[in-house]
């Protein structure tokens, strides 16, 4: 078997040459790439705020008002010097809802990117 191998290749016609490596060489100079990416952000928000009281509050305030020394709901309440100006507010808050916010609101942003690119060779 070892004599029959060389024979063979001599008698088909191959013969094996070494290869070499060939350097890639583009056919090209110069050249651009120019891209374009264009985004759309939406963002869609909705606030839901609710205060809550749980006592109970009650202001007096005025101005030429005779308030007494603890004011409460059904006092009486005079004014000091008649004919002249005055001023008076009276408050009362329970317990409940204080205060409500509700805030619905869209943002919408676009963008446009434009980028170019040049080589060389």
């Amino acid at each position: 078997m070892r004599y029959i191998t060389p024979v063979l290749l001599l008698a088909t016609g191959v013969i094996c040459t070494p290869v070499y490596a060939e350097s890639v060489v583009p056919n090209f100079t110069r050249g651009t790439i120019t891209a374009t990416t264009e985004s759309t952000t939406k963002v869609i928000e909705t606030i839901r705020q609710v205060e809550y009281t749980t006592g109970t509050s009650y202001t007096v305030t005025g101005t030429n008002i005779n308030i007494p020394g603890t004011p409460q709901q059904g006092s009486n309440y005079s004014i000091m010097t008649q004919g002249a100006p005055f001023q008076f507010s009276e408050t009362y808050l329970g317990p409940g809802v204080a205060k409500e916010t509700w805030i619905d609101r869209t943002t919408e942003t676009q963008s446009t990117t434009n980028s170019v690119s040049v080589f060389t060779q």
